[in-house]
């Protein structure tokens, strides 16, 4: 009998952050697509804020005025044509300095804490980024990301007990390190084979690649 070696599952990394309203937006299709074209992906929380301003990127908090606007316009638009629940002034986003300064790195550690065991971490980040910006429930207290995890089939507590880890903070270090290296300057943004693709309104862009890679490998 031939045997044919299993191909190598496509790899792909997502920076970003877990308190990106456009990662939330994107979460859906992203999923599609690493269903459809078998991809290996990589969940990289990183530092947003230290990271950005190193890459040409502006935190919204930074921006001007017209930008500020636009960017509420904008996300707008897209919670009506995706059809996704999604509040323009949720109530634990911080409109200005966080009392927390590590208030959206605590999700982060939880689905890189996720991962480093060997689960799925998509359907976790997307509940977290759902909980903040649809269902007005504060990620920042351990005890909400547990509740999420739970309900989402993870063990919430164990996950969270792993947050602060050597290893977690580890790879969230390396994460924001990686993100400075390969031009990451926004959230989300996916690399593909070192391409870059910045935001959920290029994950067509994304795909398609996914389509020609697949073409050209026969996979």
């Amino acid at each position: 009998m031939t045997t044919h070696p299993t191909p190598t599952a496509i790899a792909l990394d997502c920076y970003y952050s877990l308190s990106s309203p456009w990662a939330y937006l994107g979460g859906p299709q992203l999923q599609d697509i690493v269903r459809r074209h078998h991809v290996r992906l990589t969940l990289k929380p990183y530092d947003f804020q230290a990271v950005v301003p190193q890459t040409g990127g502006i935190p919204l908090k930074t921006r001007p005025e017209p930008r500020r606007s636009y960017h509420a316009l904008e996300l707008a638009r897209w919670r009506d044509h995706l059809g996704m629940p999604l509040n323009l002034e949720p109530a634990y986003y911080p409109k200005g300095a966080p009392v927390d300064p590590n208030w959206n790195k605590y999700p982060g550690w939880m689905v890189i804490a996720a991962q480093l065991q060997g689960l799925d971490a998509q359907p976790l980040s997307h509940a977290l980024l759902r909980a903040l910006w649809a269902e007005e429930r504060d990620t920042s207290e351990a005890a909400v990301r547990i509740a999420v995890a739970e309900e989402n089939g993870y063990d919430g507590a164990a996950l969270q007990a792993l947050e602060r880890a050597p290893e977690t903070l580890a790879v969230y270090r390396a994460n924001s390190a990686d993100a400075i290296q390969a031009g990451v300057f926004g959230a989300p943004t996916f690399v593909l084979d070192g391409e870059r693709f910045w935001g959920q309104d290029r994950l067509a862009f994304l795909d398609r690649a996914l389509d020609r890679r697949r073409q050209a490998t026969g996979g």
